[in-house]
């Protein structure tokens, strides 16, 4: 499909899966790089976003690990709300451990930059990366270095591939951006 509907959005065909799953593998290979002699690191995944990158991700690391996840949200509609609420919180101890802080995509950074500072002043990290799928670098303007980017894009709404548009959408294996 070239054209998609969502609730009384319409959305056309942007990135196929075929170069998302590409940029993953790539990603991948500097994440497995930089890894090499950490003892397990602990992959933290952002939900609800994020699943569909993280599992491509997960495919394609050759290290031990641990996965777990934070849901957070600041969207509504196709605006970020700029509000930043915890939904389901982190269970795991991070006490001294690399932590790889997993987004679907950054875009104001708010989001990324508040789970940031919230695992490092409650936690104590040995060290805290940011992975990312997409990055709106003319949006983001934060200071906060993002470490692994799979892909930048232009500052357009977008859906499928795990991000939505008031939750339709996740389930496209392509990504789409709006058209309206």
């Amino acid at each position: 499909m070239d054209t998609i509907i969502l609730g009384d959005k319409k959305f056309k065909k942007y990135i196929k899966y075929e170069i998302i799953s590409e940029s993953i593998v790539k990603l991948a290979r500097k994440i497995n790089a930089d890894m090499a002699g950490e003892r397990v690191p602990l992959i933290v995944g952002v939900l609800n976003g994020a699943f569909m990158f993280l599992a491509d991700l997960m495919k394609n690391l050759d290290f031990d690990c641990e996965l777990t996840f934070v849901r957070v949200s600041s969207y509504e509609g196709t605006k970020s709300t700029g509000e930043f609420c915890e939904v389901l919180g982190l269970n795991t101890n991070l006490d001294g451990r690399t932590v790889i802080l997993t987004e679907d995509i950054v875009d104001t950074g708010n989001t990324i930059v508040k789970l940031h500072q919230m695992l490092t002043a409650n936690h104590n990290p040995k060290q805290i990366k940011i992975a990312t799928m997409l990055l709106k670098p003319n949006v983001y303007k934060k200071p906060l270095t993002l470490d692994y980017v799979a892909m930048e894009i232009p500052n357009d709404f977008i859906v499928g591939f795990g991000l939505d548009y008031n939750e339709l959408g996740r389930n496209l294996k392509d990504i789409y951006k709006i058209t309206e």
